[in-house]
């Protein structure tokens, strides 16, 4: 296989490419650029994703970057784009995807070794953790596919577990990936049982005891430990399990009616459901209640009662 040899984050044939096409994202655009043809900026483009086509011959060196090229991408893509306020969480989402893919595509299609690879995919798929989990769970995604970029993660993740497991390393955050593939997938049988399989060494890590510890107060539907533990995690471990935060708390919701519900009704505060389910504030405890037909006495606690609740 090639080593790739490009040296920009986009090859400068793609670029006059989709400069004269007129397909350049407004993040790559020359900045002060006017008229009717933006200009690409040679800092700013980056390698869009193309479905490599079937029987076609594989891209020459120079339109594959290298690993070191590859990394620098995702870095810019960390700091230069993922935080930006002048457009929506979709259209950002949308975009680092796209350039994301492109990445793990180049680095399938050159020879690289599992240890540099390693690195560029952990922080390919940690990126992509953190921009899909800044979307609004209730708003209109827009630009973006909702399936699609939990596709793209759970490919993020395929790529990055088949180079841990072709052996050659050594993977300094192979556990706390692991922890946090887990993460994402709390619940499924098939997610525990690989991590399973993992070494004791790697099975002591602090971040994958946590994930399974996680793990196990989701499937048991432990609530308080659940809520208790998802309150200690870190940043990029919080961005994974978000997508299963929302149904944890609806089913907690729905133990507490079961448990609680009576024909004249009894009231719970609502600084406890803020405590137990980690929500925001009072507010989010009021929208969370309300949205399951559960009523109100005053602003400060909600009533179970039979027949009420709604799912």
């Amino acid at each position: 296989m090639p080593v790739g040899t490009c040296p920009d984050m986009c090859p400068a044939s793609e670029r006059a490419r989709r400069e004269k096409e007129g397909r350049l994202h407004r993040f790559e655009v020359a900045p002060g650029c006017c008229g009717s043809w933006p200009r690409a900026d040679p800092q700013r483009a980056v390698k869009e994703y193309s479905r490599p086509a079937a029987g076609k011959a594989l891209p020459p060196p120079s339109q594959l970057r290298p690993p070191a090229v590859l990394l620098a991408t995702v870095r810019y893509l960390a700091s230069e784009v993922a935080g930006r306020t002048d457009a929506s969480r979709a259209e950002v989402a949308s975009f680092v995807a796209d350039r994301l893919r492109a990445v793990r595509l180049d680095l399938a299609l050159q020879s690289a070794g599992d240890a540099e690879a390693a690195v560029v995919l952990e922080a390919a798929l940690a990126v992509l953790l953190a921009v899909v989990a800044q979307l609004r769970p209730n708003a209109a995604y827009g630009l973006v596919d909702r399936a699609l970029l939990q596709g793209q993660v759970q490919e993020g993740f395929g790529s990055l577990r088949r180079c841990y497991a072709r052996g050659a390393g050594p993977h300094p955050r192979q556990a706390a990936f692991q922890g946090l593939f887990l993460l994402y997938n709390l619940g499924s049988v098939e997610a525990l049982h690989s991590v399973l399989q993992l070494p004791a060494a790697q099975r002591s890590c602090p971040a994958l005891r946590t994930a399974l510890a996680v793990d196990a107060a989701f499937r048991e539907g432990n609530a308080a430990r659940l809520f208790r533990l998802l309150c200690t995690l870190p940043y990029l471990q919080s961005c994974a399990v978000q997508c299963h935060v929302g149904h944890a708390r609806r089913r907690a919701l729905a133990c507490l009616n079961r448990a609680l519900s009576t024909p004249k009704g009894q009231t719970l505060p609502l600084g406890y459901m803020v405590h137990l389910l980690a929500l925001d504030g009072p507010e989010e405890a009021r929208d969370l209640c309300q949205a399951h037909g559960l009523p109100l006495v005053g602003q400060d606690r909600v009533v179970f009662q039979r027949g009420y609740y709604a799912e």
